[in-house]
């Protein structure tokens, strides 16, 4: 059996030829499925007015949905009284019928903005019921907004009562 040597390199040219092609059409599809990945856009004072807004609403609906789709997975409420809540026992006190919100507004917004990271100062002032014992609240809260893969949430939220100043702090 004789070997044309010259159609076998012309065959083996072909093959690396499209081999080219293929290996460069799959390099092209690789860098435009990385360029059109969608990427982080910056957290705006909109966006952390927003979420704290959509938040205080899940409350006053008492739509458990709503405030779990807006805390982070690691949420932690400090407590007036030192202690602290996770997101479970936020999302369940707020569906609780022990826990009954009559009136509710968030006033006095100052954000600060760090990268995709805000803190939060408001003035939150409410009435209602927890547990059987009436309570009337105005009260100066902190909250920790973050951005994370362009879904805002809140991270941490402590409030402090506010008080008549007595004192110099």
């Amino acid at each position: 059996m004789k070997i044309n040597y010259s159609t076998f390199f012309v065959f083996s040219w072909l093959y690396l030829q499209s081999m080219k092609r293929v290996i460069i059409l799959f390099l092209i599809i690789v860098v435009a499925g990385i360029s059109c990945k969608k990427k982080q856009t910056p957290l705006t004072e909109e966006e952390v007015i927003t979420v704290v807004k959509r938040f205080d609403e899940g409350w006053k609906g008492k739509n458990l949905s709503i405030v779990d789709s807006v805390l982070a997975p690691a949420y932690i409420y400090f407590t007036q009284s030192g202690g602290t809540f996770n997101r479970t026992n936020l999302v369940e006190t707020a569906g609780s019928s022990d826990y009954l919100l009559n009136s509710a507004e968030r006033i006095e917004y100052k954000i600060k903005m760090f990268e995709n990271t805000a803190v939060v100062s408001t003035r939150w002032i409410g009435k209602g019921v927890y547990k059987g014992v009436d309570f009337d609240e105005n009260q100066r809260c902190s909250l920790t907004i973050i951005k994370i893969d362009n879904k805002v949430q809140i991270l941490s939220e402590h409030c402090t009562p506010i008080k008549p100043l007595n004192l110099l702090h």
